[in-house]
């Protein structure tokens, strides 16, 4: 088993950049693929971005890709999420959760949140216009 808890959410102005952070405790955290995902106020949660174990394989939604990093540090059992040139749209609770899982690659499959085992209790993000 393994508890997550986030960090870093709040308020910036469109443009502007937050960073999450994800501490994990109990099983060894390098035995989990990692995953964000949001919800935002009257809609489903949408996968953000996926990590592999090792953080050698990353996986990102179309409306992040290019303005968001995934990262991992194993030592330190942390998932982070560099947030860059933040719109509105990106306003939402910010998730992190574990899948564990064997192999390291990540793709497709982990835009499914039915995949993952554990969930942090969210972190709010708001983008002023």
């Amino acid at each position: 088993q393994v508890q997550l808890v986030e960090s870093g959410g709040g308020l910036v102005q469109a443009g502007g950049s937050l960073r999450l952070s994800c501490a994990a405790s109990g099983r060894t955290f390098s035995s989990y693929v990692m995953g964000w995902f949001r919800q935002a106020p009257g809609k489903e949660r949408e996968f953000v971005a996926s990590i592999s174990r090792s953080g050698g394989s990353t996986y990102y939604a179309d409306s992040v890709k290019g303005r968001f990093t995934i990262s991992r540090d194993n030592v330190k059992s942390t998932m982070y999420l560099q947030m860059n040139s933040l719109k509105p749209e990106d306003t939402a609770v910010y998730y992190c959760a574990a899948d564990y899982s064997f192999g390291d690659y990540v793709g497709p499959s982990t835009r499914h949140p039915d995949k993952y085992d554990y969930w942090g209790q969210g972190a709010q993000v708001t983008v002023s216009s």
